[in-house]
């Protein structure tokens, strides 16, 4: 107990994050017994410095709610504090829709996660070649079909008959490609972060709830208490398609 400055038991989540009626218990090392307190109205009451005279008294508490831990730390925006959880809609995605908490979620699966990815990269990077292959395939594919509304060539249809057939082998071999790398991960279920070619919806709530994720606590040790944790550039497709070094930008 002496490494932490509060310590909250039976805090009762989620309802701790959402109940402002919740009592404050001071917990008695010696016995285990519980001293009701006034909480956020007692700290006040103590004048300049009440929080550091609440937490003289005794640190340890049970129950309780977000005022009484903000009151405690001193703090009145929800930004000056990092909520650490591996719980995605109990700890992660409440505290921050309805506190403004920043976020830290443990994700224990992502070593392996991460390991599978390298150990398979090469065959994701044939899968991303090949996708991109079937792309090209269907935009030349789409001007044929232009030219052949303006003149209705033999050759037009011939080759348009041919990449449909290409179409048809390049699908076939993607799907085993993919289920071969999807097999990788997980037999049924494959990646934890990815359905198919798309994040997953466990992927979208972690990337819009989770201000850092981790896999494990001890990470941040790594940082110091002043590191600024940055988002990545998002890109919309048209983005994608501008900075690609092949892409040919047209004005009207």
């Amino acid at each position: 107990l002496e490494l932490f400055d509060i310590v909250v038991v039976g805090s009762c989540k989620p309802a701790y994050l959402k109940d402002p009626n919740l009592s404050l218990f001071r917990v008695n090392h010696e016995d285990g017994s519980l001293l009701n307190t006034e909480g956020v109205y007692e700290i006040e009451g103590l004048g300049p410095n009440g929080a550091d005279k609440f937490l003289s008294v005794g640190n340890t508490f049970q129950g309780g709610n977000w005022l009484h831990l903000q009151a405690m730390l001193e703090t009145k925006a929800g930004e000056e504090i990092l909520y650490v959880g591996d719980h995605l809609y109990g700890d992660v995605l409440r505290s921050k829709r309805a506190l403004g908490w920043r976020t830290a979620f443990i994700v224990p699966e992502l070593p392996t996660e991460m390991k599978i990815y390298r150990d398979n990269l090469k065959l994701y990077n044939q899968i991303t070649k090949v996708r991109k292959l079937r792309d090209e395939l269907n935009i030349w594919a789409d001007e044929l079909r232009m030219q052949a509304s303006q003149s209705n060539s033999d050759d037009i249809v011939r080759k348009l008959d041919e990449i449909e057939e290409d179409d048809i082998k390049i699908k076939s071999l993607l799907s085993k490609l993919g289920n071969k790398y999807h097999a990788a991960f997980h037999p049924i279920w494959g990646q934890t972060f990815q359905a198919g070619y798309m994040d997953s919806r466990f992927s979208y709530y972690v990337q819009n709830y989770a201000c850092v994720y981790m896999s494990k606590a001890s990470n941040l040790r790594f940082s110091t208490t002043e590191r600024s944790f940055r988002t990545s550039q998002e890109m919309m497709p048209h983005h994608q398609i501008l900075v690609d070094p092949m892409a040919v930008f047209e004005e009207d």
